[in-house]
């Protein structure tokens, strides 16, 4: 078995591939074949659906003063109810940076360190927020577990040296699964992929849609940031483009390295502005199958909503 085959098979385990300390860890620290099971299990609240979503006016500026009645949620052009609405700039926050470690972003790598090392220092409230750092080239490597140890998270970005291929899709898809989706109630933390690549997938096992799905189970935003410098729009732009726009998230293309920093903290600002919503699907459906909804603001054309696109409902 080649070390990307054991790699791979390990990470369809659970998530149990993480960046061991010197010793290893006590017996009673292994999970039970039962918590496995639940970890692996792709389970959706069957009765609700949550959607974290901004609303800005036709320049950007994030409106923030907007209650429940200002909302309608449509599913198949049917209207929702709304059970739970809120601000969310108070909700922890669970992070995963995902950082590409290929050989096409060598050049400007040690930028691309510091400035998500910076981001990490401006966006995470200590004890609140956690965060764990993800690598991809040729396999996907996570560098850490869900922490809120800044100390622990920039040492980790730190330590990476490129090299290899890039399995983007892999690191959305394995992160998503066996990271975000084992923190639960979902509904209470606000769940984002932060990637940093030039989007161009060599090495996945897993599909582009997959890949999605999988965010859209976890109910992860995706805020991209190409790592391509050139200003015409490459293949793998598009990707990180569709990535973001499916999910509610942003796809930022800075076209020098020292405009890294800025497209982090717009996504610290973008963080910090956000509505949730959460809902309970009329007619319920468990067919296991993509739904479609739309959130939109009554009475105001000028405003811009930006969520994610639907949710796969659960298959029972």
């Amino acid at each position: 078995m080649t070390r990307r085959e054991l790699m791979l098979a390990v990470w369809g385990l659970g998530g149990l591939l993480r960046a061991q300390p010197p010793q290893s860890k006590p017996a009673a620290d292994t999970p039970s074949p039962q918590e496995l099971d639940e970890a692996t299990r792709i389970v959706l609240d069957v009765t609700r659906v949550n959607v974290l979503f901004t609303v800005t006016d036709k320049r950007g500026r994030f409106v923030t003063n907007l209650t429940a009645d200002d909302f309608e949620v449509l599913e198949r052009k049917k209207p929702q109810k709304i059970l739970e609405f809120s601000s969310q700039s108070d909700l922890p926050l669970r992070l995963g940076i995902l950082i590409d470690a290929s050989n096409s972003v060598r050049g400007r790598f040690k930028f691309i360190q510091e400035a998500a090392i910076e981001f990490l220092n401006s966006a995470m409230r200590p004890e609140v927020d956690k965060a764990v750092v993800v690598t991809f080239d040729t396999d996907v490597q996570a560098e850490t577990e869900l922490t809120s140890d800044l100390e622990e998270l920039t040492d980790a970005i730190r330590a990476v040296r490129p090299g290899g291929g890039t399995a983007l899709y892999d690191a959305i898809f394995f992160t998503c699964r066996d990271t975000l989706m084992r923190d639960k109630p979902r509904h209470k933390f606000r769940r984002a992929l932060v990637i940093l690549s030039d989007g161009e997938d060599n090495q996945s096992m897993y599909s582009r849609d997959q890949a999605l799905e999988m965010a859209h189970r976890a109910d992860a935003v995706l805020y991209t940031i190409s790592t391509n410098v050139t200003r015409m729009q490459t293949p793998g732009d598009k990707v990180l483009k569709y990535f973001a726009g499916e999910t509610g998230g942003l796809a930022l293309f800075p076209f020098k390295v020292e405009d890294l920093m800025q497209s982090f903290t717009n996504i610290a600002n973008e963080l910090r502005h956000q509505y949730s919503i959460l809902y309970r699907p009329e007619p319920l459906q468990t067919d296991g199958q993509y739904h479609p909804i739309k959130i939109r603001v009554k009475h105001q054309k000028n405003l811009v909503v930006r969520a994610r696109k639907g949710y796969y409902a659960p298959l029972l």
